[in-house]
């Protein structure tokens, strides 16, 4: 089964919060117009959540913030559970150390799918290497540069401007001028500030 390519603002919907905070202003009203009602034509009827539907909804919203598939997310889990400390803190992560979400992290883009489509492109290197591989782990002191032609660059300062001050991160160095930034430390659970209950998804794995 293929990458979700659907309007985004069904799956805010579909998970009661605004997964891609950085969409456009016209997906962002549809959000906020029918944001208490789930899509298809059954959403006004939906029966109360169960405890596993409340863990099954944490997992889908994870993995849709983050644009992972299944297989992807589990393989994501399964190494957490074998790490050491917390694992569903470990889980996120392994998912924020992902290479298009640190472009995402940079403010350059205005989602994962436009950092994971510039990843893909040939454009990213880390430590001077190409590195096309959205999933790829960064680690401490890595360096990621992008290169990419006059024209998208300045496309992505204007996205930086505009997501510098509601987006920022204390664990990346970005050097815009450069377009250029480097992991500082790992990222901690207070990196992540969307409303997300990792427990509800150990629970479910963990069954």
């Amino acid at each position: 089964m293929g990458r979700y390519t659907g309007p985004a603002w069904r799956l805010s919907r579909r998970e009661k919060i605004d997964l891609f905070p950085r969409s456009s202003l016209g997906s962002k009203s549809k959000f906020q117009e029918r944001s208490d009602v789930p899509p298809g034509m059954h959403g006004l009827n939906r029966q109360k959540l169960s405890n596993y539907g409340l863990q099954l909804r944490e997992k889908q919203k994870v993995k849709r913030i983050y644009g992972v598939y299944e297989k992807q997310f589990r393989n994501y889990y399964e190494k957490a559970a074998k790490s050491k400390g917390v694992t569903g803190v470990t889980l996120l992560v392994l998912l924020e150390r992902r290479l298009d979400n640190v472009i995402y992290r940079m403010g350059i883009v205005n989602s994962r799918r436009q950092s994971r489509q510039a990843v893909s492109h040939g454009h990213v290197q880390v430590n001077g290497r190409k590195t096309d591989v959205p999933s790829f782990q960064v680690g401490i002191n890595d360096v990621i540069t992008i290169h990419t032609g006059d024209k998208m660059k300045e496309t992505f300062k204007k996205a930086f401007e505009q997501h510098r001050d509601t987006d920022a991160t204390n664990w990346l160095t970005v050097d815009i001028e450069n377009f250029k930034a480097t992991v500082k430390k790992l990222p901690e659970r207070t990196d992540v500030h969307m409303p997300i209950q990792e427990q509800l998804i150990v629970e479910l794995y963990s069954k």
